[in-house]
C-alpha cells in the first residue's frame, strides 16, 4: 500500500513543470542554423527527450541533446515544444513537457527577376541581363552569387555581379533565359522565371565596293591599280547583321572570283600581285539570309610601271665610223603611256623624248671619236623610273677610200679610189690642183704640188676606171664628198695622178 501511495504522490504523468524548459530563437532567416534546446534542473536524469513541431514528433534523443535545424526553410516556421522522461526515485520515472514556443522563419531574399535590356535586341548589339532581388536591412551585408542560364545551358556560374553582358548577341542566341541567386554557402538558392529574348536580324542593304590602296582614277574613268602591287577589293554594307556571305564577281565572267562568310559588315578579297589581265569591271554581293544584294560595278584600270627599258643602237654599216649618223632606240614595250625617255652617254644626258602613246623613242647622233663609250637610256611614266642596261659603242676613223700608188713616196702617184670593195682609177678629165688638194688632205699629206700624168705611174693590170670627172671645190675633206661623173669613155692612158708635199713627220 505504501508503494502505491508514493506513486500517486511523486509520479504524476504528462504534467507541465518548471523543471524542464525550452530555449530557441523566435525569428530566423532562410539558411540560418537554428538550435532548439530542452534542459532540466539535472540533465543527467533525463532518460528520453522528444521534440515536437506543431504537435508532431520530429526527433528523439536518449539524453539531453539539442535539436539542430542546419538550414532553416520557411516551412520550418511553427510551434515547438519538447517532452522529457526522467528518473524520479529508484525505478520511478516521470514525464514532463515544456510550453510551446513559436519560430518564424523569414525569407532571406525573394526569388530574383530576370530582365534583359533591350528585350528585343538587334543582332550584333550588346544585351545586359540583370538578376534582381533584395536583402533585408538586417542582412544587407550577406554576399550573394548569381548564375545565368539559357535553354538549359549555363552562361555564367557563381558570378559576383547581378549583371551579365552579351557583347554581341546573335540571331541564334534567341531563347529562354533565367538566373539564380544564392548565398556564398549555397544554403539558399532561388531561380527566376524564364524570360524569352528575341534577337532581330537586319537584312543587308546599301552594298558598296571600293579598292585599296586608292590611286585615283585612270583616263578611261576606272580606278587605278599598279601591276605587281597588292590590290584589295573591299565589299561593305551600310546595314545588315549576322553571318554575311560576301561574293566578288567580274562583269565579263560567270561565277564568282571569290567569297567569304563572316560576322562583319566589311570583307575584302585580296589580289596579291595585280596583272594586266585583272583589268575590268567588278562588283560584289552580300547575303545574310534575306537574299543577295549587289553593289554598283567598279572598273579597274591596270597601269604598268616602267620597269625594263631596252636600248639598241642602229649603225648604218657593219661598224660605226666617224661621220656616221647612228640612231639610239629606247623602248619599254609594256610601260603604260605617256613615257618619257632619256638618253645618256657616260651618264651625261644627251636628250629626252616623250612618247605620249607609249612605244619607243629615238635620238640621232652624228658620230665623232668622242662618242665612243657606254650608252644607256631611262624610261619613266610617273609610276616608276627604270634604267636600261649599258650598251658600248666604239667609234673609229673610216678606212681610207683613196690612195696614190707607184710614186716615189706615199704622197705621190697614180690616183686610185675604192668602190664597193674594189679599187679603180680616176680619169683626168677636168683634173686640176683643186682635186689634188682634196686627195692630199684626205691622205694626210702636205699641200698639192702638181698634177702629173699617170703614165709616170704604170697601172696594175685589169683595174677599172671608176670616175670620169671629179668636180672638187678644193675644200672637201675627202674625194668621196666631191661631185662626180661616172666613167663612160676613158682609158688608162688618161689616168689622173697627184703629187703632194711630204709632211715633215713622214720624212
Amino acid at each position: 500500500m505504501l508503494l502505491w501511495a508514493l506513486l500517486l504522490v511523486f509520479a504524476p504523468l504528462g504534467v507541465q513543470a518548471d523543471w524542464l524548459s525550452i530555449s530557441m530563437p523566435h525569428r530566423a532567416y532562410e539558411g540560418d542554423q537554428v538550435t532548439v534546446s530542452c534542459t532540466g534542473e539535472k540533465n543527467g536524469n533525463i532518460k528520453r527527450l522528444k521534440y515536437f513541431k506543431d504537435g508532431s514528433h520530429i526527433a528523439t534523443y536518449s539524453s539531453a541533446s539539442s535539436y539542430i535545424i542546419s538550414n532553416a526553410r520557411l516551412s520550418d516556421s511553427g510551434s515547438y515544444f519538447c517532452r522529457a522522461d526522467r528518473k524520479l526515485f529508484l525505478f520511478i520515472d516521470v514525464s514532463e513537457k515544456t510550453s510551446s514556443t513559436w519560430l518564424t522563419v523569414q525569407e532571406l531574399f525573394p526569388a530574383p527577376a530576370l530582365t534583359a535590356s533591350p528585350l528585343q535586341p538587334v543582332e550584333g548589339s550588346s544585351v545586359t541581363l540583370s538578376c534582381d532581388t533584395s536583402l533585408p536591412s538586417e542582412r544587407a551585408t550577406t554576399q550573394l552569387h548569381y548564375s545565368f542560364f539559357k535553354d538549359g545551358q549555363t552562361l555564367q556560374s557563381g558570378w559576383s555581379s547581378s549583371k551579365f553582358t552579351i557583347s554581341a548577341i546573335r540571331k541564334e542566341d534567341s531563347g529562354n533565359y533565367w538566373c539564380a541567386a544564392m548565398t556564398a554557402s549555397r544554403s539558399v538558392s532561388k531561380q527566376s522565371r524564364r524570360t524569352y529574348v528575341a534577337v532581330e536580324r537586319v537584312p543587308v542593304s546599301q552594298v558598296s565596293m571600293e579598292t585599296q590602296p586608292s590611286r585615283g582614277w585612270g583616263a578611261a574613268g576606272g580606278v587605278l591599280a599598279l601591276e605587281g602591287e597588292r590590290l584589295a577589293l573591299v565589299c561593305s554594307v551600310a546595314k545588315g547583321t549576322g553571318l554575311i556571305t560576301f561574293s566578288w564577281h567580274r562583269e565579263d565572267a560567270e561565277g564568282s572570283v571569290g567569297s567569304k562568310s563572316q560576322r562583319a559588315q566589311r570583307a575584302e578579297l585580296e589580289l596579291p600581285a595585280v596583272r594586266d589581265s585583272h583589268a575590268g569591271g567588278y562588283y560584289c554581293t552580300a547575303d545574310n539570309g534575306f537574299g543577295a544584294a549587289r553593289s554598283p560595278a567598279v572598273s579597274v584600270a591596270v597601269e604598268v610601271p616602267a620597269l625594263r627599258p631596252l636600248l639598241s643602237i642602229g649603225v648604218p654599216g657593219a661598224l660605226p665610223f666617224v661621220g656616221d649618223v647612228v640612231e639610239l632606240h629606247c623602248e619599254d614595250e609594256r610601260a603604260s603611256p605617256p613615257v618619257l625617255y632619256r638618253f645618256y652617254h657616260e651618264n651625261v644626258t644627251l636628250g629626252s623624248v616623250r612618247a605620249p602613246r607609249g612605244g619607243k623613242a629615238s635620238l640621232k647622233l652624228a658620230l665623232t671619236l668622242g662618242h665612243s663609250g657606254n650608252y644607256s637610256c631611262e624610261a619613266g611614266n610617273g609610276w616608276a623610273t627604270a634604267r636600261s642596261e649599258v650598251v658600248a659603242l666604239m667609234v673609229t676613223e673610216p678606212p681610207r677610200r683613196v690612195r696614190l700608188v707607184n710614186g716615189a713616196h706615199p704622197c705621190e702617184g697614180r690616183v686610185e679610189v675604192e668602190q664597193e670593195g674594189g679599187w679603180g682609177t680616176v680619169c683626168d678629165d677636168g683634173w686640176d690642183l683643186r682635186d689634188v688638194a682634196v686627195v692630199c688632205r684626205e691622205l694626210g699629206c702636205g699641200a698639192a704640188r702638181h698634177t702629173p700624168a699617170a703614165a709616170l705611174y704604170p697601172p696594175a693590170a685589169a683595174l677599172p676606171v671608176l670616175i670620169q670627172v671629179a668636180q672638187c671645190g678644193g675644200a672637201e675633206k675627202a674625194l668621196a664628198e666631191c661631185q662626180r661623173v661616172d666613167t663612160f669613155d676613158c682609158g688608162h692612158d688618161e689616168d689622173a695622178g697627184a703629187a703632194c708635199e711630204v709632211p715633215p713627220s713622214s720624212v
